[in-house]
């Protein structure tokens, strides 16, 4: 089978200067370029992990199709089984795959997500390239409408005049696809674990703090305080410029943190361009050659996922939480600009990379999870989501610290950024580590009452319980009957 091979290509789409970079797939006759023709007919709409997503989701159904050549008439057909063997992997009981894919089963979600993909891809080919659809739409019957309305009422309920059908909302309903995902589970609220308030002072001292180079250790702490005080993700913290932190005039002692959106955000000091265009991209293009982190590929790549701003400067204003951390924040932002001067630096990012070989650089996401582990493990403890050691932990407990200090939903959803209140409510929600320290601490007050399920008069002993109903499993009566052979086992 001909190999598929995914590569970040630059594109040069006219005269100018400027190449897209974009995911390609190459064959044994160079690009695939259909796809090629999608991606970029998308670019100025869609994010990279989007791109990516589409691309791999046709390299799989390209692998599919060749190593099934021949097999099938009908397109739909074809993707029909495609999307069989998606679900259900292509190895058999044996372990072996004669079509050589060795394919294990995707989960419902991945597998949607995949359908979805190539969904679109093939409804735009069809649009442009006159080819079949894979996946064609057709009548939706009466149980499928509703669950088409349901969908379509659940995305829109709290958007702003989302309540209004718009024209054409009833022939949308009317539609399904050919073929359908299976139903995912329901995931009515997920377990946002939030890092632990006891456990964050020894994290930060003896985690962080005992980082062999200070000026790791300096630059951790910070990132990790403005995570844990003020409830951005490490994704945002990455983002921050020299200049985005202020005296604060309301508290010599603390400063106020502004992030900016990494393209739209305002240049700093009223820069203004050739263009007069103020924006941050304008200034990072001119001033550096650079491009905003949230535009690049591979591990430089920082994504920004805030939609909501403060400001028309396009900034989001931080708020700590309790205060006292945005003191501790300037004492430390302080000395780390101090350390930050003899530096070259080539870039307006605050925290980069004090490895000798990308001494200087921006900091990247993978560099500093990798500290963040390692803090972790200098205290004993071991990285993971599911227990609240994870970076996006902090948000969470930024989240709960402000709903336990009684704070109104409205200020929390301003705090913490989010476009409804829908959107905190995972932030702000107990997770299952507090429902069953509650359900413990909700037995422990019934210790000594007598629960009216489990009376006393209908409870067995273990004796009269082997006495019958044991035949099957101990013919001979060794352990059970009336006589067992082997004597009581009271």
């Amino acid at each position: 089978m001909a190999a598929l091979v995914k590569v970040t290509a630059k594109v040069r789409t006219d005269k100018s200067g400027r190449l897209l970079e974009v995911p390609v797939l190459l064959t044994k006759q160079g690009v695939f370029e259909p796809l090629l023709d999608y991606v970029l007919s998308q670019y100025h709409a869609r994010s990279q992990p989007w791109m990516n997503r589409v691309v791999f989701a046709c390299q799989l159904l390209l692998e599919y199709m060749q190593a099934n050549r021949g097999l099938y008439s009908s397109p739909t057909v074809l993707f029909s089984n495609f999307v069989n063997k998606l679900s259900l992997g292509t190895i058999n009981h044996d372990g072996h795959d004669p079509s050589g894919l060795y394919w294990l089963p995707r989960s419902v979600s991945n597998t949607n997500q995949l359908i979805s993909a190539l969904n679109g891809l093939t409804d735009w080919l069809v649009l442009n390239n006159g080819v079949s659809n894979l996946n064609p739409l057709e009548e939706a019957s009466s149980y499928q409408q509703a669950l088409n309305y349901a969908a379509w009422h659940k995305k829109n309920q709290f958007n702003f005049l989302g309540h209004l059908k718009p024209h054409g909302l009833s022939d949308m309903v009317k539609k399904t696809r050919k073929l359908r995902g299976k139903r995912d589970v329901i995931k009515v609220d997920d377990d946002a674990i939030a890092f632990s308030e006891a456990m964050f002072k020894p994290f930060f001292i003896d985690g962080l703090g005992s980082a062999k180079d200070y000026r790791v250790r300096l630059r951790d702490q910070l990132i990790v305080l403005l995570m844990h005080g003020a409830g951005v993700r490490e994704s945002d913290a990455l983002h921050l410029w020299v200049e985005d932190v202020y005296e604060d005039p309301d508290d010599c002692n603390s400063v106020i943190v502004r992030l900016f959106h990494p393209e739209d955000g305002k240049a700093p000091n009223n820069w203004r361009g050739r263009n007069k265009q103020q924006t941050r991209s304008a200034y990072l293009a001119e001033v550096f050659g650079l491009r905003s982190r949230n535009q690049l590929t591979g591990t430089a790549r920082v994504g920004w996922k805030t939609r909501i701003v403060d400001h028309s400067d396009n900034y989001i204003q931080l708020c700590w939480f309790p205060s006292y951390l945005g003191q501790l924040f300037r004492q430390l932002w302080r000395e780390y600009l101090r350390l930050l001067l003899p530096l070259e630096r080539f870039h307006p990012y605050a925290f980069v990379s004090f490895s000798v070989t990308t001494l200087g650089q921006p900091l990247t996401l993978n560099a500093f999870n990798c500290n963040y582990r390692a803090a972790l493990s200098r205290i004993g403890l071991t990285a993971s989501k599911v227990e609240g050691l994870s970076p996006h932990a902090h948000r969470h407990a930024f989240g709960r610290r402000l709903t336990e200090a009684g704070l109104d939903p409205i200020l929390i959803k301003k705090a913490l950024h989010h476009a409804s209140l829908s959107s905190q409510l995972v932030y702000t929600q107990p997770g299952i580590r507090e429902v069953t320290k509650a359900c413990h601490d909700a037995t422990s007050r019934l210790d000594g009452i007598q629960h009216p399920t489990f009376k006393e008069e209908v409870v067995l002993s273990w004796k009269d319980i082997l006495r019958e109903g044991f035949d099957d499993i101990d013919p001979r009566g060794l352990f059970s009957g009336h006589q067992p052979s082997f004597g009581s086992r009271e």
